[in-house]
């Protein structure tokens, strides 16, 4: 039976749930109409194209990492806000492999491009992960591509079972935050000419 009312928010978070189900790779407009009991011209009146739908997943991607990590990091400072934006991250990319897919792949248009104050939302929020630290601009900008790195990295392997050794991935994890944690101290304290010790 068709699906009554559908709108483009509609079809994108639909569209979204099917590629973190199946794969982004595996997302088509066929499939997504057949999930939405329609014929797939029917999409075609909220979305352009399957190019459209994922750029719109791409959006909804950063935008909900965003608020993923600001909620986790609200009250926290340094350490707590890192370790808890991080996990935030890497929940958010467990769950939703296939947003998150989208969001790495899509290239903004330009400045009114929504999906580039989505990225930089997401960039803030990441940011203020780091603000207990008291970096300088710079060392924000090195501490923050570091960061983005790290998660995307340790996410991305973890998500496509890339860590196959018999150790505890939650504990390499917590390692991989107290390092960075550790690093990002003792730029401080050189910066600001104090002892970690």
């Amino acid at each position: 039976m068709p699906r009554a009312g559908l709108t483009s928010s509609a079809v994108t978070a639909a569209g979204a749930a099917l590629a973190d189900e199946i794969g982004l790779a595996s997302l088509s407009m066929g499939l997504l109409a057949e999930r939405l009991g329609v014929r797939p011209p029917a999409l075609y009146k909220h979305v352009t194209n399957l190019a459209d739908l994922l750029h719109r997943i791409a959006i909804l991607g950063w935008t909900e990492i965003a608020d993923s990590i600001r909620d986790a990091i609200q009250g926290r400072a340094g350490k707590d806000a890192l370790a808890a934006g991080a996990q935030a991250m890497r929940i958010y990319v467990r769950t939703h492999p296939g947003r998150y897919a989208a969001a790495n792949a899509a290239q903004s248009s330009g400045p009114g491009d929504p999906l580039t104050a989505a990225a930089n939302r997401m960039i803030d929020s990441t940011a203020a992960m780091l603000r207990g630290y008291q970096l300088g601009p710079d060392q924000e900008i090195h501490a923050l591509r570091m960061l983005r790195s790290t998660l995307h990295g340790f996410t991305t392997f973890e998500t496509g079972g890339g860590f196959q050794i018999d150790v505890d991935v939650d504990e390499s994890f917590a390692w991989t935050i107290a390092f960075i944690d550790h690093g990002l101290q003792a730029v401080t304290a050189h910066t600001h000419g104090t002892s970690t010790r």
